[in-house]
């Protein structure tokens, strides 16, 4: 087969009208060639981080998707199926995978569960972590958050670091807001890479330190803005990711998004694709081709390199998404969960209290990180309640595992002036966590999901509305497009209740991730992420 274009030729920095033909899955030649079609053939888009477990799909319906966009393969950490599964959970992820033309590229969860502090599905220990390793389809070892056991030396956690050295498989890192000595030691420990900057000093003195910085832009987590200054001079050494990318977000774009953002800014065209097709490949030793003979036909082609709308996807060759049309198929799977607990009744949600003053979690948009706020306690009958006036709002976390009480705290920003939003994908142990107005509609919310063993809802007071995620609880088992469109309808009904955040349910998923500062809750209670201890509710 033979395609024609306009070439971008990356490492040599020119784009040239030229023909390439590819055969059985390779490119067999590249020639420069006169032609009249106006249009540009570059190498695939990679996601250099991401858990497809968190656009709520499946990675077979996920690939129908993403080569919309011209991404060909992920970098992809199954932590959140593993959370809950264990290895069958990231045998699943890869076996799905399998089913489609697309370039899957999983790594050994390194954190289950990521703390002791919450109560997970499953674990997996460094001989675990070795089995995963031993595996060809296995590439690297995933994020490393417990940078607490790294910087004390917790054996464990170095025996999982040592397999992955044995195996000569990379180490990926989640260090936010890590400086100084300790990100030093970090890194020492062999840790390769970063995804959590969020400013532009953090990033620059990782990379100055010899990490590669992967400039993040998600649903919740935003930090393009303010690491994007690093590019120009450190190109070579960045790569682009979504880390966290909700199904509604991934319908309308993707790694495409970012260059479009880049390239905008005045940046070099030939270093931010170098950022978004080659770095990846060549840090993770991916077999992705790069537009040369002799590799993988992986390309795009895409109208103009300004706002980089694709227009068609090859991957080995095969032409897997073609003027709007997705070539990638449905494919049956067995779905399996772990969702093991019982109805809540409204008095379980209550906290008797007669203190003065609490500790609020204050979420921050764009943000993982939060901060620690002190507030005015409201009390009703001697229980802890929400002030929807000075938006400081009941949340809860629900072990899902098995019954046990709900822990509970309070949370800023979340805007909420009526009902309740609750979710099942609650980083990185999946637990039920929620937060709303009453305790009356907590409930309600928490019984939902547990009904529908696991999924995303809203309660009004005059509805309910739930996205049943089936898929360990944390993942549909239908299309994309449809997923997509009810999560955006519950995305604009929380809204409507009064969130101002822009994405509440992605928001609403990481407080209960403790690997990230400052205050985040678990099922267990309030914890700090900077100390790595819990906290009282009540100052």
């Amino acid at each position: 087969m033979k395609i024609q274009g306009n070439i971008v030729d990356i490492p040599n920095k020119r784009i040239y009208k030229g023909e390439i033909s590819f055969s059985n899955g390779k490119i067999v030649a590249i020639e420069e060639k006169e032609h009249d079609i106006d249009q540009y053939i570059l190498p695939g888009f990679v996601d250099a981080h991401i858990h497809i477990e968190s656009s709520m799909l499946v990675p077979s319906e996920f690939a129908r998707i993403a080569v919309t966009h011209g991404t060909v393969s992920t970098v992809s950490d199954p932590h959140e199926i593993a959370n809950v599964l264990g290895i069958s959970g990231v045998e699943f992820m890869i076996e799905n995978g399998k089913k489609v033309p697309f370039k899957f590229n999983f790594g050994a969860p390194s954190c289950v569960p990521a703390t002791t502090f919450e109560s997970a599905g499953a674990t997996i220990d460094s001989d675990g972590i070795r089995s995963l390793l031993e595996n060809p389809d296995i590439k690297y070892l995933a994020e490393m958050m417990n940078y607490p056991g790294v910087l004390f030396n917790d054996p464990e956690v170095l025996k999982k670091i040592d397999w992955a050295k044995q195996f000569n498989k990379p180490v990926d890192g989640h260090a936010p807001g890590l400086r100084g000595a300790n990100i030093s030691k970090y890194i020492n420990a062999g840790i390769t890479t970063d995804h959590e900057c969020f400013t532009y000093e953090e990033g620059l003195e990782k990379l100055q330190k010899g990490m590669k910085i992967l400039i993040r832009e998600g649903s919740a987590a935003k930090n393009f803005e303010a690491l994007i200054d690093l590019l120009p001079e450190y190109f070579e050494h960045i790569m682009f990711c979504s880390d966290d990318k909700h199904p509604d977000d991934l319908i309308v774009d993707h790694i495409n998004a970012l260059c479009a953002r880049a390239v905008a800014k005045g940046m070099d065209l030939f270093k931010v694709l170098q950022c978004a097709c080659m770095n990846p490949v060549k840090h993770y030793n991916l077999d992705v081709g790069l537009l040369r003979v002799n590799d993988p036909a992986d390309f795009i082609v895409i109208e103009d390199l300004k706002n980089f709308k694709t227009v068609q996807t090859y991957i080995d060759g095969e032409l897997v998404f073609d003027k709007g049309v997705s070539h990638v198929k449905p494919v049956a799977f067995e779905i399996l969960n772990n969702f093991n607990c019982t109805k809540k009744n409204v008095s379980d949600f209550k906290y008797e209290s007669s203190t003065d003053q609490i500790r609020v979690i204050e979420a921050l948009e764009g943000q993982l990180v939060t901060n620690e706020h002190i507030a005015k306690a409201t009390v009703l009958n001697g229980n802890l309640v929400s002030n929807i006036e000075d938006d400081i709002l009941k949340m809860t976390v629900v072990n899902r595992y098995q019954d046990e009480k709900p822990a509970i705290a309070f949370i800023k920003n979340f805007g909420l002036k009526e009902g309740a939003i609750a979710s099942s994908v609650g980083h990185d142990s999946h637990n039920i966590i929620a937060v709303g107005v009453s305790d009356e509609v907590i409930c309600k919310a928490v019984n939902l999901l547990i009904e529908s063993k696991g999924g995303i809802c809203v309660v009004s007071n005059s509805e309910q509305l739930v996205v049943p995620l089936p898929v360990a609880g944390i993942m549909s088992d239908k299309d994309g497009e449809s997923i997509g469109r009810q999560y955006a309808q519950l995305d604009h009904k929380a809204k409507q209740l009064g969130s101002t955040l822009n994405a509440p349910f992605m928001t609403l998923s990481f407080m209960a991730l403790l690997v990230i500062p400052s205050l985040k809750l678990s099922d267990k209670g309030l914890f700090d992420g900077t100390t790595f201890a819990f906290k009282a509710l009540q100052c």
